[in-house]
């Protein structure tokens, strides 16, 4: 992938969404790490489980259970931490370019600046609205051809990012209330597994966040090189 090009700003109007971009890359990538923490203590914890049921807990140990119950408790406050705090740097960086956005072509924004922020805390409306933001955003970071005629960018970096996203977040939902009901040692083991597979898809959730976010901010860097408003018509 190409470096993210100096954000030039033409007018005072317009902020550089560089610096938030590089925090919210660095937390994604914490988040992935987090997450492979998580699955490493999900794997010890299904060992240590397993080891009980196969021998008729002949060599079952309670306080190597408790420790893997504990490292596994760790990884998870570790994940809910780090995704906090990626949320809040994300919502900021999001916010950044949408108001860039508006100085770029407002009129192909289909919400006012401040939902950039509220519609991430609208339960059910936060898996379809931000995406609605972010497509205005994308369409008004489009690059000008050289003749002043729009050119159409592919929303595949955005799309990959919104789907991976929500099928993250509804696994999650289901695979962390399956192991909160589980009780029996084998209902542990299998909603452990289920949970070490959502930690695998919110890595590949990050991934595909990490590449839209730099694609986009690359996109309001030299959409703000050509100048402040629009320079042509589209087609």
């Amino acid at each position: 992938m190409p470096p993210t090009p100096v954000f030039v700003a033409p007018q005072q109007y317009l902020r550089s969404p560089a610096g938030l971009a590089k925090a919210v890359v660095v937390l994604l990538m914490a988040v992935a790490v987090a997450d492979l923490l998580a699955v490493a203590a999900g794997l010890n914890i299904r060992r240590v489980l397993g080891n009980g049921p196969e021998n008729d807990f002949a060599t079952y140990d309670d306080a190597e259970a408790t420790l893997a119950d504990n490292l596994y408790g760790s990884a998870g406050a570790l994940q809910g931490v780090m995704t906090l705090a990626t949320g809040i740097v994300f919502i900021l960086w999001f916010r950044r370019l949408r108001m860039n956005a508006e100085v770029f072509d407002p009129s192909v924004q289909p919400m006012s600046p401040g939902w950039s922020i509220g519609a991430w805390f609208i339960p059910f409306a936060n898996l379809v609205l931000p995406r609605r933001i972010a497509g205005g955003i994308w369409t008004a970071s489009a690059q000008t051809n050289p003749d002043g005629s729009w050119r159409t960018v592919p929303a595949t970096a955005m799309n990959q990012w919104w789907g991976a996203w929500v099928c993250s977040l509804a696994f999650s939902w289901v695979t962390s209330r399956q192991y909160m009901r589980a009780e029996k040692t084998q209902e542990i083991i299998d909603a452990a597994g289920l949970v070490m597979a959502s930690d695998a898809l919110d890595i590949v959730a990050a991934v595909f966040a990490i590449l839209f976010v730099r694609k986009l901010t690359r996109m309001q860097g030299e959409r703000a090189a050509l100048g402040v408003y629009p320079l042509g018509a589209r087609g």
